[in-house]
């Protein structure tokens, strides 16, 4: 008797979600959602674009923990206002400055200041990643410099 009153349990709950699923889709749309929507997929269009002067800069040879500092200059080329969330160097010795959580407008330039305490031998790379609400999301810079010993004559690249 348990065994079929569950299987009839089981057939009237199929049957249930069966008469349900039969309504067709396009009679459940809502005219309202889909003006709502179709404004907010416009209105995602609209994005900043983060552009750089430079993306790069050398300084050159310098003396070990000399330190340096140097700006990048951007401009907002695209059509939404531009906030910078962060912005991270790959170690400890350079440090980015940068607008933080300021909206740029359309058209408007701000500036990136990276200082770099000089530390390390040889050629040194270092890069800032940058996080905005663009479409890529981060942008990439980077410095490099020659360190030479203190004291030391200067072995890498003269600029």
């Amino acid at each position: 008797m348990k065994r079929i009153t569950t299987v009839l349990s089981l057939i009237m709950a199929v049957a249930t979600i069966s008469v349900s699923c039969k309504d067709k889709a396009s009679n459940k749309v809502v005219a309202d959602n889909v003006e709502s929507a179709t404004g907010r997929d416009e209105a995602q269009k609209n994005l900043p674009v983060m552009t750089f002067e430079k993306s790069e800069h050398d300084f050159g040879s310098i003396e070990s923990g000399t330190p340096q500092e140097t700006t990048f200059k951007f401009t907002n080329t695209g059509n939404a206002p531009l906030i910078i969330t962060d912005a991270k160097s790959s170690c400890g010795c350079t440090v980015p400055e940068y607008p933080r959580n300021t909206p740029i407008a359309p058209g408007e330039s701000g500036e990136l200041l990276v200082k770099f305490n000089g530390s390390g031998q040889n050629q040194v790379t270092k890069t800032v990643t940058v996080t905005a609400n663009t479409e890529k999301g981060t942008e990439l810079l980077r410095i490099k410099a020659f360190v030479n010993p203190k004291d030391a004559a200067p072995a890498g690249p003269v600029k």
